[in-house]
């Protein structure tokens, strides 16, 4: 199984942990080292992320990072990284490109 993100999840990701950093640069590096942790075990089980519920897509899934929501698309061979995202922000189609 490989393992893709998307320029945007990347840019998002980049985003979140520059903010971070304005006052922590320590915990800023320790966020995206887990976000990139947290996403690792999908290449052994890409499913066990659960479905976004606002999609309603079985192949659009989520896992969480403290209060961030990592959502993908799980494929045949590949877990497709799509976006970043705050956990109280709700996800539409038209987020996903």
């Amino acid at each position: 199984m490989r393992l893709v993100w998307s320029p945007l999840a990347l840019a998002q990701a980049k985003a979140i942990a520059d903010y971070i950093a304005e006052d922590n640069p320590l915990a800023a590096e320790k966020w995206l080292t887990g976000i990139f942790t947290a996403v690792e075990r999908l290449m052994d089980d890409p499913e066990s992320g659960r479905q976004v519920p606002e999609i309603r897509r079985p192949e659009i899934r989520e896992v969480r990072h403290g209060e961030y929501r990592i959502i993908y698309r799980a494929q045949v061979a590949t877990v497709a990284i799509l976006t970043v995202r705050h956990g109280r922000r709700l996800l539409s189609e038209k987020n996903l490109a």
